[in-house]
Parts: structure tokens; C-alpha cells; sequence
């Protein structure tokens, strides 16, 4: 965004001059980023890139030099990412595990910043003063301990040091200190190879996956795009003989999973013809977007950073689990054949919950209703008092200010539960449910994610075959193949997600449920999001269950996490959890929940339940007002 020589680009700005700037950085990173549609916004909320809206902090009254350079980095940053980063090669590339992942992520951010880095030179000092202060505010400088120091964090500055020649800011340079002799020994050959692939983020990621091999994560590679396809090739007549050993259960596991290995390669055609920023949508959340976003580092201070140590509960293996978008597992010929038997199915109840939802839509709307302070001494003037004024030249101007909406920077995720318990009716009024209250909160300004989990196969699926084959080692911990499913993220509008919701339909799918680890992955999904206030909403019919995990284990093991996991989320998140029991009391379960008998009360409990927690918020905010 500024050129080598621009001596004057970081002066403070005086009156007048920060529309000027704002217009500036705007125009300056659509041309970084080669998208002229490229929408930049200045706000105090967090900062963000989402498809092709960029959120930039606001800058104060008068803003220094420093803040200047500051909201430079950050654009640039955001441009630098939207001109370089591929969503699709990054998700199909990405590592499963946790920390791996956040490495990869991290790491693929510092890699974008260094190509504009190395062309312009006022783009690294940019980025050196976003970064300076993006430490400084993690308070990460003083750290002395290699726990409280983020691997990823001091990765991502030691590529940046061999991409850029730059050295670590200040700020973070301790962090790199405590890992640098760990990180070389262990990958240091690793490192020479990143220059070479620094402008093919497919080589560049491919590189990464193996220093992160090196550095012992091996287990959380999961596998890449080509080396799955062949697998899956290889390992398919397999499959078949396990179905017949299996029992009939099998059956249409292993029907499903031969059809998403088809779904897998379609996935990769060109067959939508929606634009690059939708594109970029549709993947924005699958890419953690707390870990991308520039200007923001990551510390351990997360309420479940140390979930392993507070809750008695283990995984034997995840290489089998899979996150994956609704349309992955269908094609689009047969999600609109299903979606269409959705509609079908609940014609007359859609009426019904439409109904509820104009309700629910009203109540909402009612609140987003305009209202005025009045008699203020700043804000608006208020032209129906200047009466007063006219009739006593000594009575001072009046001026009002619109109070601000309390829930309009909301999201809410709902998560289904898609296990074999809820086939049938439950399962159709559940998506119809969801589809209507998607669409109702899209109306009133409410961000949505729907989510649904289930597993990929009975009885425990590749899991329990590798511990077979390992000996049977005792107290696995969970054992069998998780599937979770984005059926719509929080960032795409309900008309593109409309049909993924008809994957519920789809013989097959329904399978076992393992409610503690969807419920925090739904929250770590959430907590990532930049609206301030989260609402998370859980919709099942029973308590967890997963034979192939309880035969193996005490028959309380996946009850006592799920009960652990709703602590911590009640207790110490910012997140707002509340459940719907379909025939089946989770009142024991969640503080904020409602248990229905019929399927078809689900309509009227989850509209209520949303309009008691916005109603809850606006009387709070009248009170603090009122105060």
C-alpha cells in the first residue's frame, strides 16, 4: 500500500484528514488485493476479512503515527490474503489436529504477508507495525515460560524470518527465543525448502505439512486430497467384506462412504457459477478465522485450553474424523431431490412454524425499533425543540441520540443431532425448524450457523479396526469416526445453503451421537466468530450414545463428558448455551433447557426460547440505561 519511498505516509492526522485516509486505505487495498469490489469498512468491532468484506479497526479521534501504521498493516495484511490465499487448496491441505492445524494456518498468514513484504517495501514496515503491536497487546513480550508461549505464533515469525530477512518484533521476539532451538533441531532442514515455494501455496502448504511432521504432529496430518482419493481406491472392496462382517448396520455405512469418495471428486469441479467472494463465504469459517485474522495473536488464555487436565476423557485416534460441508456428501442433483422431499414431507407443518417464525420475527423487529435520547447536550439536533429556543433566545440547543439495538451483532448456531434415534419425524420438523429460523433471523439482521453430528460408521467404524489391530490396548477412550457436517456457516446467506439441509433425508446418514465433542466443536466455531454476543442452541432426543465406545469403557464415559463440556461452556464462556430435549429430559443435563414430548412442539420451543433470550437482553439493556 506504500511505496519505498513514502516518508510521509505515518504523519498524525489533523482535523478533516481521517475521511481522507479512510478512502485511502480503502482504494489502496483493492488494488493489493485485485478485487475492485472489495468492500472495507471501519468500525470499533473486531477486526476481519469475510469474503470480500474487509473490517478495519476504527481510528481514534486523534490518531498517532503508530495508529496510522497500525491500520496500514492490518490492510494490507487483509489485501495480501485476498490477492494470495486460496480457501479450497488451504481446507483440502489443512491438518485435522488442533495444534497442528493452527500452525498450518498461522504459518500460511505469514507466508502471504512476506510476498508483499519481499515486492514493497512500505508494505514490511506496514506489516513490522501490526505485528509489533499485535504482540504487545497479547502481552507476550515478557513471557518466560515455553506453556505460555503459542508454537504457532513463533513459527509463523521464523518462516516470516527466512521469507522476509526481516527480524521478529520486539514484542514477540521472546516467544521465537523459547521455541527457535526446539523448532530447528527439529525441522530446520524444512525451513530451506519454503522460499522456493513461496508463490505456489499448494507446494508452499505441502512443505509445511512436512515440518509439521517433523516436529512430531504426525498424527494430526490426517491425509491430503491425492493421497486420500487413492486410499479410498484401494481400500474400497475392504469395505464391503467389513459390511458383511459387521451385520446389516454396516450396510448403509459403507453405501455412504463409497458415495463420498464419488462426492469428494466432484467436489473439486467448477460446477458452481457463483462469484469468488461467495466462494470465499462459503469457506470463511471452515478456516478459523481468530487464527487468520491479522492484528490479533493468540494466547493460552482460552477457557478450555486445558480441557485434557480438567475432564477425564480421551480419544483413541482422530485420523478417521472428518469435518465436512452438506454439499461434499451429496451432489447437487441429489440435494435438490432431497430437499424437495423435505418440502414435501412437512407441507403442512411448514405453516405452522412459519407462523411461529413471523411471531418470533415480530417480537425482534419490535425491539430493532427506532428510539431516541433526548435533552442530550451532543449528538442530533433535535428540530422539534428549537422552539424553545425561538421563544427564549437564553434556553440552550436540544439534541438527541438513537439508543443502539442490544442484538444486532449476534450469532446463533444451532446444532442437530443426527443420530439413527432421530429418523423419521424428528429429524424432518428438526431441519424444517432450522431452515424457517435461519431465514426468520437473516431478516432481522442475526447471523446463523447450523451444524449436525453424527459418525461415520456403526460400531465404531476404522477406529475400532486400528484398535484391533493394535492389541485391544485398554481404556481406548472414544472410538469411532466422527462426522461433523456444516450444513450452513455462519457467513452464507440462506438462499445458497437452502438445499444442504435435504442431506438429513438421505438414507444412511443417521448414525450414532457423541454430544460432548459436537458441542465443543460448535463452540470453537462460535468463539472464532467476531459478533460480540454467541448463542449456541443444542436440539437432540437423547444422551449420548456410541456402542462401540461405551463397550469398551465405563458405561458413563460419554454422559460424564457431555456434563463436563456443559460446565465449562455455562461457566467459563461468554457463550449463551440453551437446549431442546425431544422426548427426553435435558433439563438435567443444561441449565437453560426445555424438554418437548412431540417433535411437533419443536417449532414454538425454539422460537420462544430465542425470543425469551432477546427479550432477556433488551430488559438488561433498558436496566443499565435506566441505572
Amino acid at each position: 500500500m506504500s511505496g519505498p519511498g513514502d516518508n510521509t505516509r505515518n504523519k498524525p492526522l489533523k482535523n478533516g484528514e481521517a475521511d481522507v485516509f479512510k478512502r485511502a486505505v480503502s482504494v489502496s487495498m483493492r488494488a493489493l488485493s485485485g478485487d475492485n469490489e472489495l468492500e472495507v469498512s471501519f468500525s470499533k468491532e473486531k477486526p476481519s476479512l469475510v469474503g470480500g468484506r474487509a473490517r478495519l479497526p476504527d481510528l481514534p479521534k486523534k490518531a498517532s503515527a503508530e495508529d496510522i501504521a497500525i491500520t496500514r498493516g492490518l490492510g494490507d495484511s487483509m489485501a495480501l490474503r485476498q490477492a494470495r490465499h486460496d480457501p479450497r487448496i488451504h481446507m483440502k491441505l489443512a491438518p485435522e489436529g488442533k495444534r497442528a492445524r493452527a500452525i498450518f494456518d498461522a504459518v500460511e498468514q505469514a507466508r502471504v504477508e512476506a510476498i508483499g513484504s519481499r515486492a514493497m517495501a512500505g508494505v514490511a514496515d506496514n506489516i513490522g507495525s501490526m505485528l509489533e503491536d499485535k504482540y504487545a497487546k497479547a502481552n507476550l513480550a515478557d513471557v518466560s515460560d515455553q506453556a505460555d508461549a503459542p508454537l504457532e505464533e513463533a513459527v509463523a515469525l521464523m518462516v516470516r524470518e527466512k521469507l522476509t530477512g526481516r527480524a521478529a518484533p520486539r514484542s514477540g521476539q521472546r516467544v521465537v527465543d523459547l521455541w527457535r532451538s526446539w523448532v530447528d533441531e527439529k525441522a530446520g532442514t524444512d525451513f530451506d525448502s519454503l522460499n522456493d515455494a513461496l508463490d505456489d501455496q499448494q507446494a508452499f502448504a505441502r512443505v509445511v505439512r512436512n515440518m509439521l511432521a517433523s516436529m512430531e504432529m504426525a498424527e494430526e496430518m490426517g491425509q491430503d486430497e491425492e493421497s486420500e482419493e487413492a486410499d479410498d481406491s484401494e481400500d474400497q472392496p475392504q469395505g464391503e467384506e467389513q459390511s458383511e462382517e459387521g451385520g446389516e448396520d454396516d450396510s448403509g455405512s459403507d453405501d455412504s462412504q463409497s458415495e463420498e469418495t464419488d462426492a469428494s471428486s466432484e467436489d473439486q469441479e467448477t460446477g458452481e457459477t457463483e462469484t469468488s467472494d461467495a466462494s470465499a463465504d462459503d469457506f470463511s469459517d471452515d478456516e478459523d478465522l481468530d487464527a487468520e485474522t491479522p492484528g490479533e495473536a493468540k494466547r493460552n488464555d482460552d477457557p478450555f485450553a486445558n480441557l485434557s487436565k480438567d475432564i477425564d476423557y480421551k480419544v483413541f485416534t482422530t485420523a478417521f474424523d472428518e469435518t465436512v460441508g452438506a454439499e461434499e456428501l451429496c451432489d447437487e442433483e441429489e440435494l435438490e431431490r432431497l430437499r424437495a422431499f423435505l418440502d414435501k414431507q412437512l407441507a403442512n407443518l411448514q405453516g405452522v412454524v412459519g407462523r411461529l417464525a413471523n411471531r418470533l420475527q415480530r417480537r425482534l423487529m419490535a425491539q430493532q425499533n427506532r428510539s431516541w435520547e433526548f435533552d442530550l447536550e451532543e449528538g442530533v439536533l433535535d428540530t422539534a425543540r428549537l422552539l424553545r429556543v425561538v421563544l427564549d433566545p437564553m434556553q440552550p440547543l436540544s439534541f438527541k441520540r438513537e439508543r443502539d439495538t442490544n442484538f444486532r451483532d449476534t450469532v446463533v448456531t444451532l446444532v442437530l443431532d443426527n443420530s439413527g434415534s432421530m429418523r423419521g419425524r424428528p429429524i424432518t420438523v428438526a431441519a424444517t425448524c432450522a431452515d424457517i429460523l435461519a431465514r426468520t433471523l437473516e431478516r432481522c439482521g442475526v447471523s446463523v450457523e447450523i451444524l449436525g453430528f453424527t459418525t461415520r460408521a456403526w460400531k465404531g467404524g476404522q477406529s475400532r479396526e486400528q484398535w484391533l489391530k493394535d492389541g485391544k490396548p485398554a481404556s481406548p477412550g472414544r472410538l469411532n469416526d466422527l462426522r461433523h457436517i456444516i450444513y450452513k456457516s455462519a457467513d452464507a446467506p440462506w438462499r445458497r445453503s437452502r438445499r444442504n439441509l435435504g442431506l438429513m433425508m438421505r438414507e444412511g446418514l443417521l448414525k450414532e451421537n457423541i454430544d460432548g465433542e459436537a458441542l465443543l466443536w460448535a463452540h470453537s466455531r462460535l468463539i472464532a466468530r467476531p459478533e460480540q454476543r454467541k448463542i449456541l442452541m443444542m436440539i437432540s432426543d437423547g444422551a449420548p450414545v456410541d456402542d462401540s465406545t461405551l463397550s469398551v469403557n465405563p458405561g458413563n464415559y460419554l454422559e460424564r463428558h457431555l456434563r463436563a463440556v456443559i460446565d465449562l461452556i455455562e461457566t467459563r464462556s461468554p457463550v449463551e448455551l440453551l437446549a431442546i430435549g425431544i422426548g427426553h429430559d435435558v433439563t438435567r443435563y443444561y441449565r437453560r433447557a426445555v424438554t418437548i414430548v412431540d417433535a411437533e412442539e419443536l417449532a414454538g420451543a425454539m422460537t420462544e426460547q430465542l425470543a425469551s433470550l432477546f427479550g432477556e437482553e433488551t430488559t438488561r439493556g433498558q436496566r443499565r440505561r435506566v441505572r
